[in-house]
């Protein structure tokens, strides 16, 4: 004996429509969560301290030292070119600054892996330079610079590099 299908009503909520609803349900959910994976990916800055306490303290010093400069005109530059990190500094005069100790941090913007710590070396006129071997990607450099005229001096810089950069023999 054969069953005939019944067929629902027109505007009869059926199991069909159920079926649609949820594929749309996780579909959105779904793309949300991939939406917000890379942008998180793309966008978090990677900024840790080892102790939020410290920083905390050391931020006012730092701001009001960063004031200071940004008055006499200070204007750093940092770049990666022929295997070395390359930091140069004058004032509004066009005289070179004197930094003292100068440190610079190179860190992936992500992941805290490859990272590196140099010592730059005053060189001729307003430049500091360290070798440097960095593999292709987004980096951050942080330049430290504890004791100047002016207070401390930071500098960060995120730069990405398309190639691998191989430090120089000296």
């Amino acid at each position: 004996m054969k069953t005939a299908a019944v067929k629902p009503a027109p505007g009869t909520f059926t199991g069909r429509h159920m079926l649609i609803i949820i594929i749309m349900f996780f579909s959105v959910v779904i793309g949300v969560n991939i939406f917000m994976a890379v942008v998180s990916q793309t966008s978090w800055t990677g900024l840790v301290v080892d102790n939020s306490y410290v920083a905390s303290q050391e931020f006012e010093v730092r701001r009001l030292a960063h004031l200071k400069q940004q008055e006499a005109g200070w204007a750093p530059a940092f770049e990666i070119r022929d295997g070395q990190a390359i930091l140069t500094l004058a004032d509004g005069m066009g005289t070179p600054v004197d930094l003292g100790a100068v440190t610079v941090k190179i860190n992936r913007v992500v992941g805290g892996h490859e990272d590196q710590t140099l010592a730059l070396v005053r060189g001729e006129g307003a430049t500091y330079t360290a070798p440097v071997s960095l593999a292709p990607g987004v980096w951050e450099a942080l330049v430290d610079a504890p004791a100047t005229a002016l207070g401390p001096f930071d500098l960060h810089e995120r730069f990405t590099l398309k190639d691998a950069v191989t430090a120089k023999p000296q």
